[in-house]
């Protein structure tokens, strides 16, 4: 959440592309990341110029329309996601201090602000907004005319190190109109690497245009931009380096190619996020090989226990992870909320692996799940789809997805993915355990490859699935059942109506319908049904079908996502969505998908904007 843009070129750059032109830019490619307000700051003829307006982007590009801002080359950008203060104009960021002169940015939060601002008022500043960002900008303008002397670098490493939680901070000043700085810590920061510029993102998004060479920062790290230089030091003063690394898709992957919204083409890029995410996972004798993951195969070979950690979408993805390795490794795998893990003290040692699930390898209560598990003495594996971000650098292995930039905020392309590298992990450990004979992992790989054609498949259907959302555009409430991994299908498909059509909606274990939720049955109460294959599971396949007729007996009306061929289903169901025959552990591959287009269709149908639902945020990086 928030979004984060600095740049600083040569002032005869402003005839290709102003300052004003990147960070605007920046900020539309970040709007993914959900906000309520956006600023921006420049600095041109010695003074800092502003403008910020609460509300989307357009807001504040009317009043730049307004009030023109002087051609500029060196500037910051924001798009904020309300923690302190309201989103108003007012707290809306950049916030200022020293006279005027400095303007900051701000990601995250600042845990100690209160204590701080006591201090600041007590000193003579004044503020002018509940936020902690302006804390920090006055802080930062008390060092720079103090004990800094005048050095930008050394007033915010001086101020960072004050501060207390997860902060991202951008900052320029008047007086040095030649640089821009930035600290970090647990909180998302990238460095992209131009000629005769450079530029600051909270991800690799807000300069893409501009350029692919891009550096990380490590925790606890200022940086400080020049046209020609990327100085980076440690909050301590000691000199440090960044990792360069090379971004692998360009602007175009992040446009909507054609599609409505982004979250529609996202669900329709998903045959080639699962494809590109398997591609060049074996060697040429067929077994696979997982040259990123940095562990000992020994130390795999003795884990006792997985962890999985995550949220949202993505606790999801792990609990389809916990069928697949259970059933393949034969190691016991716990599925845990991240932000519930270490505040329960945990049973976790040496020989406990620790896989977490992230798509933007930046969310808090993961990344500080992940940091506690490695001080608990155990191994770390990070699953993500962000390449340079902070859980992977910290873990101790990385497997990561390649679904390329996902840009709406509710999840889908990332999911799969983060489905497809479990199944993976899951393969190499009972490859190196053996647990499955090779032949057999062979088999599985086979039909692996063989599902980013059949999730097309379910893709050219989908006009049945569109059609019936806009018929149930008006339903006040949907249910979801599900069995084995059909279960955390059914939570997936039910979390998608929730968060972005806005209505009540919640995925249940078919089993538990007696133990409670058949209560809720009336009359015409849609309730969609994951139905196992009938190839596999019999006993599963045979109870579902009983748990619809329960349903249907009581008068709801029944949607069922079955496995094509499936006859029994027929009888009992209002509306069938068919989906290819695959191996049933390899069906959230497809069974998921015709609930995410149900979910977009009747989103889009209410009038909503599918891409950024109301109160979300892409990246949650605060606890």
């Amino acid at each position: 959440m928030c979004g984060i843009v600095g740049y600083i070129g040569l002032p005869e750059k402003t005839s290709q592309h102003s300052a004003l032109d990147v960070l605007l830019e920046g900020l539309r490619r970040l709007e993914y990341r959900g906000y309520d307000s956006a600023g921006v700051a420049t600095v041109a003829a010695g003074t800092v110029s502003t403008r910020k307006k609460s509300g989307k982007l357009a807001n504040l590009l009317a009043e730049i329309d307004a009030a023109p801002m002087e051609a500029a080359s060196v500037g910051i950008g924001h798009t904020r996601w309300a923690t302190h203060g309201a989103p108003t104009d007012q707290n809306a960021h950049p916030h200022l201090a020293d006279g005027g002169k400095l303007a900051v940015i701000h990601n995250g939060i600042i845990e100690n602000f209160a204590q701080l601002k006591a201090k600041l008022v007590a000193a003579g500043e004044e503020f002018s907004s509940q936020t902690d960002t302006e804390v920090a900008a006055k802080l930062i303008g008390q060092y720079f005319t103090g004990s800094a002397a005048g050095d930008l670098t050394e007033a915010m490493r001086l101020a960072s190190s004050e501060l207390e939680g997860a902060f991202t901070l951008l900052a320029v000043h008047a007086d040095q109109p030649d640089r821009v700085v930035a600290s970090r810590r647990n909180s998302p920061l990238v460095v992209g690497l131009g000629e005769g510029e450079n530029f600051l993102g909270s991800d690799v998004s807000g300069f893409i245009d501009f350029t692919r060479e891009a550096v990380e920062l490590e925790q606890d790290q200022v940086v400080t931009i020049t046209t020609e230089d990327v100085a980076i030091i440690n909050f301590d003063g000691t000199e440090a380096e960044g990792k360069r690394f090379s971004v692998n898709w360009d602007a175009a992957a992040a446009e909507k190619g054609g599609f409505g919204t982004f979250m529609e083409k996202e669900i329709h890029d998903q045959p080639k996020a699962v494809e590109d995410t398997l591609l060049g996972r074996t060697d040429a004798s067929g077994r696979l090989v997982l040259d990123e993951l940095r562990i000992d195969p020994e130390e795999l070979k003795s884990i006792s226990k997985i962890i999985v950690l995550a949220c949202g979408t993505s606790a999801y993805a792990g609990m389809v992870a916990k069928y697949a390795i259970e059933h393949w490794v034969r190691v016991p795998v716990e599925v845990e909320l991240s932000h519930e893990f270490r505040y329960r003290d945990p049973i976790i040692d040496d020989s406990t692996l620790i896989v977490s699930l992230s798509q933007s390898g930046e969310t808090m209560d993961t990344l500080m799940a992940v940091r506690y598990a490695k001080e608990q003495g155990a191994r770390t594996l990070a699953i993500c789809n962000t390449n340079g971000s902070t859980i992977p650098r910290e873990s101790d292995a990385v497997l990561y997805t390649h679904a390329g930039p996902e840009i709406a905020v509710a999840s889908t392309k990332a999911f799969l993915a983060q489905i497809t590298a479990s199944y993976l992990l899951g393969l190499y450990m009972a490859q190196l355990r053996g647990k499955l004979f090779q032949g057999e992992i062979e088999d599985i790989l086979a039909d692996l490859h063989k599902i980013p054609g059949k999730i097309q498949e379910v893709l050219d259907g989908g006009d049945q699935i569109r059609e019936l959302a806009r018929e149930m555009a008006q339903e006040p409430s949907v249910l979801f059942l599900g069995r084995h991994v059909g279960y955390p299908v059914a939570m997936e498909g039910a979390l998608k109506l929730k968060e972005i059509a806005y209505i009540h909606a919640e995925g249940f274990a078919a089993g538990e319908l007696k133990h409670g939720p058949i209560a809720l049955i009336d009359q015409g109460q849609p309730v969609f049904v994951v139905v196992p294959s009938p190839h596999g599971r019999d006993s599963l396949h045979a109870k579902v079908v009983s748990n619809i007729q329960e349903v249907r007996a009581r008068g709801a009306r029944t949607i069922t996502v079955a496995e094509a061929g499936d006859a029994d289903v027929v009888d009992y169901s209002e509306t069938v969505f068919y989906v290819p025959e695959t191996q049933p552990l390899l069906m959230p591959l497809l069974t998921t998908v015709p609930l995410q287009i149900f979910a977009c269709a009747l989103a889009a149908e209410k009038g909503y904007d599918v891409d950024q639902p109301r109160n979300l945020a892409k990246s949650v990086t605060v606890e």
